[in-house]
């Protein structure tokens, strides 16, 4: 017991100073403008806070959302195939591809998905 006690406490001495050291030796000490600056959606912190900043950018950032977060409900929707009444399960399946079909066709007539405008 005492012989495993001591071990346990070398390998804990020996990992909190290879910590220390790794710590101390990886640190970068140049520091430039760009690198103790924020990175802020692509435009500059450090210019004037009263610039007007393109919308477009964020609603690009709310489509990706939307669809990113419609694959996080369709990966359930694949495993419970199995367990579900297939009639119905297409059914439920169709309806929410067509909802999002719709939606991106909207989104492609209100010209949203177009970076240059």
């Amino acid at each position: 017991m005492l012989m495993l006690t001591m071990t346990a406490m070398i390998i804990f001495t020996i990992t909190i100073i290879l910590i220390m050291v790794l710590n101390f030796t990886s640190k970068k000490t140049i520091m430039d403008r760009e690198k103790s600056s924020p990175f802020e959606c692509g435009f500059d912190p450090k210019s004037s806070s009263r610039m007007p900043f393109s919308l477009h950018f964020f609603l690009i950032a709310i489509i990706f959302l939307i669809f990113d977060v419609e694959i996080t409900l369709l990966f359930p929707m694949i495993i419970s195939m199995k367990f579900n009444n297939l009639n119905i399960y297409f059914l439920v399946l169709s309806t929410f591809i067509l909802i999002l079909l719709i939606g991106l066709f909207h989104e492609w007539k209100q010209g949203a998905l177009n970076w240059t405008k």
